[in-house]
């Protein structure tokens, strides 16, 4: 993995990700979105701005295309100091759990009856197939949404037909109003029963209708459906 102790670096052709992925990721930033992504970033650096994660596409690292099983879609990554990882939701280890992976975590117990880890890191998820992506994949020191609508959108759009694509077995959980924007390029997957749908799990929408997220059941939803395409389930 990408070893730096910079937050300011913004070098996408030292981002390691999988094989699988490195064409996609490459036509992107040679693409129009891709390059206005990367002067935009340019400029809030010059301006002072402490960007994070580290490693933006670290997700697209450790979970290559051929072994996605499942594909959680969130908003932005966490705005403070050392939070974010480059996988969404995901902190940390030795990190206080954020009050959205509290949630998820509460989810879990009610769900499947698992225990909140100590941790909350969820390097063990992406390792097994989770696909942890948020819509947008960098964000400025305490200003969440800051980079929301200036590029990032078309990749994680991108990412979301390729595996729609080349995949018949995947279940895509969105999370929320900016990951329900993806809901137009999953057709064929709606279709088939693959795409489930709750508020985001923050404490502001968690509980809230029509959609809540305490209650949704997708962690054992998903692996039903996997048990049933004989992919195995996620022991998350």
């Amino acid at each position: 993995m990408l070893d730096t102790s910079s937050l300011k670096i913004w070098r996408p052709d030292a981002w390691p990700v999988a094989q699988e992925w490195r064409g996609l990721v490459d036509s992107f930033l040679r693409q129009p979105d891709g390059v206005q992504l990367a002067e935009f970033v340019r400029q809030r650096i010059a301006a002072g701005a402490t960007l994070y994660p580290v490693h933006p596409l670290l997700a697209l690292e450790l979970t290559p295309l051929s072994g996605v099983k499942v594909v959680i879609l969130g908003q932005d990554p966490y705005h403070g100091p050392g939070q974010a990882q480059g996988l969404a939701f995901s902190v940390a280890p030795g990190l206080r759990v954020p009050p959205s992976l509290r949630n998820i975590f509460k989810e879990l117990q009610r769900d499947l009856g698992l225990a909140p880890p100590s941790s909350g890191s969820l390097l063990r998820w992406a390792q097994q197939g989770v696909l942890l992506l948020n819509t947008c994949l960098s964000v400025e020191d305490g200003r969440p949404g800051s980079h929301s609508g200036q590029g990032w959108e078309a990749l994680t759009d991108d990412i979301v037909r390729t595996v729609e694509r080349q995949h018949d077995q995947v279940v895509f959980l969105l999370w929320g109003a900016h990951a329900r924007k993806k809901l137009g390029l999953l057709a064929r997957s709606q279709a088939g029963g693959r795409v489930l749908l709750a508020n985001h799990p923050s404490p502001l929408s968690a509980t809230r209708g029509p959609a809540p997220f305490i209650g949704c059941g997708h962690f054992g939803q998903a692996n039903r459906l996997l048990q049933q395409w004989g992919r195995g389930a996620i022991a998350w």
